[in-house]
């Protein structure tokens, strides 16, 4: 009897990565970045548009970006260029930029949400003392994902950290900038981080010429 029940139990279960698939999350194109975009802005989604602009600028890991409060971007009540956050994982202090249209996307939405310093950047769906969720924010990425024809499954939030960080390595090469940028603490995370291969680094360096 205890077997079957086992059994039973067995059967029942459902792994947490069935019909998902596991590993690194890759990093969005250029073009697909601006496909979201405007989406987002012929939708007139303020938040949604905010939101997705600053995590693409910040690289932060999705749990910093929710956690983001109004004073971290705009002190004054308009955003500001460049900031620093904590990160929650590594407990040290990250700077980033926000791009122009960045800016404005957080400016034109604190204005019409009637955010004020204190608040949370992002706020829950019930409770503007509470953060979004994790969880809420990968279904909204999800959302704008499948809005451009893309498969929700292959991407996750950490795509939105990877893209602009892996953007800037290949335009530049500069592990260490995208090491500080990332928050990283060793470059060999970095390094595991954006996928880099040997024929990577040969590129690089056939680009250089002494």
């Amino acid at each position: 009897m205890l077997d079957e029940d086992r059994l039973s139990t067995k059967a029942r279960w459902t792994p947490w990565n069935k019909g998902k698939l596991i590993g690194a999350k890759p990093p969005l194109r250029p073009n697909q970045v601006w496909s979201i975009r405007t989406r987002l802005l012929i939708g007139k989604s303020t938040r949604d548009l905010a939101l997705f602009n600053v995590a693409i600028d910040s690289k932060l890991r999705g749990c910093d970006v929710v956690a983001l409060k109004v004073e971290d971007v705009a002190p004054n009540g308009y955003a500001i260029g460049r900031a620093t956050v904590r990160q929650k994982k590594t407990g040290r202090p990250v700077k980033f930029e926000l791009t122009d249209h960045t800016m404005q996307a957080v400016d034109e939405f604190l204005k019409e949400a009637g955010r004020s310093p204190g608040d949370y950047l992002f706020g829950g769906r019930h409770r503007r003392d509470q953060p979004m969720t994790t969880r809420q924010y990968a279904r909204l990425l999800s959302q704008w994902l499948a809005s451009i024809g893309l498969d929700p499954k292959v991407f996750g939030t950490h795509s939105l950290r990877r893209t602009k960080a892996t953007l800037i390595y290949r335009r530049t090469g500069n592990l260490r900038a995208v090491q500080l940028l990332l928050g990283h603490t060793k470059i060999e995370s970095t390094v595991r981080y954006l996928g880099i291969e040997v024929d990577d680094a040969l590129a690089i360096a056939e680009q250089v010429d002494v």
